[in-house]
């Protein structure tokens, strides 16, 4: 075992795994995870989702090596906080995301079986840790981003918002570290857990049954926008029948208000959870436009 960054134990394997041995998996919490719960039972795993997850981890998919920019984007698959779609939401994201010179992280996060603070915990841990890591995994300190769909969008989002908040610390060495991501990409996220356009599966599986008025407005990430949010590229469609675009609106609002630099794409037809699909009309080609945004933020550029 080696030590690296703030104190983090990890395998002293070197920054990548072999083909054969598969993609690099890293522990979120080596020396243990918060309020760990031994009796929770083994994760199920079903066509291509995971759920009941007691260990976050970060699953590592490196780009080509002559593509290498030194971006970074730690995924966070959506499934309203019981499952994740790590499949369409995850590895296929970050497959597409090291076509373009970005080294991905999957985020496997906790969810309902621990409830809110657990998920806000994992993603800022994982931006302490990828950011602990640049120079192993040859990356800029400062083009760490966060990008989630779905529920995983809310907690990109909360990311975004809360990544200096006192519930997103355990006391561990790595909070020394900023949290706080350099730009945002947001999947048809949910957003509020108040009003009209709430997920109400999400927010249950997230704050309970009965949250208070407390966890509501903070977990309610558009309200906890400032100008120290990063920049952030959203999409969502108006067929979403799931999240309402809205939610997206929201927090566009949010961050226009506070004088954030952001982009938003509203397409027309495409449903919820519509990953990288064909044929959903000009919703398919968010690719391209996700693209030219990290190119026009410089963020495919080759770091010197």
């Amino acid at each position: 075992m080696m030590q690296i960054g703030a104190g983090v134990l990890l395998a002293a394997a070197g920054p990548f795994a072999s083909a054969e041995a598969g993609p690099l998996v890293l522990p979120l919490w080596p020396e243990g995870v918060p309020g760990a719960k031994p009796g929770l039972g083994p994760e199920r795993i079903d066509d291509g989702r995971i759920a009941n997850v007691g260990e976050p981890t970060l699953t590592v998919f490196t780009p080509a090596v002559d593509r290498a920019n030194g971006s970074a984007v730690i995924v966070c698959p959506g499934g309203g906080y019981v499952r994740l779609s790590t499949a369409r939401e995850g590895e296929q994201y970050a497959h597409w995301l090291s076509t373009l010179g970005i080294t991905a992280f999957v985020l496997k996060y906790r969810m309902a079986e621990f409830g809110h603070p657990a998920p806000l915990q994992d993603v800022l841990r994982a931006v302490r840790l990828v950011r602990s890591q640049a120079a192993r995994f040859k990356l800029r300190e400062d083009r760490i981003g966060v990008m989630g769909s779905s529920a995983g969008g809310h907690l990109a989002a909360a990311a975004g918002t809360l990544f200096a908040h006192p519930l997103g610390r355990t006391g561990a060495q790595l909070d020394a570290v900023s949290a706080r991501p350099d730009f945002l990409m947001l999947m048809y996220p949910v957003i509020t857990m108040e009003g009209p356009s709430v997920h109400a599966g999400s927010r249950k599986a997230l704050l309970g049954a009965n949250p208070s008025a407390e966890a509501l407005a903070l977990m309610s990430v558009e309200r906890q926008v400032t100008n120290a949010t990063p920049p952030t590229l959203l999409v969502h469609t108006q067929e979403d029948a799931a999240v309402p675009v809205e939610n997206s609106i929201l927090f566009y609002q949010a961050l226009v208000r506070n004088k954030v630099p952001a982009e938003m794409y509203l397409f027309e037809h495409g449903s919820h959870g519509m990953g990288m699909r064909a044929g959903l009309g000009t919703a398919s080609e968010w690719p391209k436009r996700a693209e030219e945004w990290l190119r026009g933020r410089g963020l495919l550029e080759r770091a010197k």
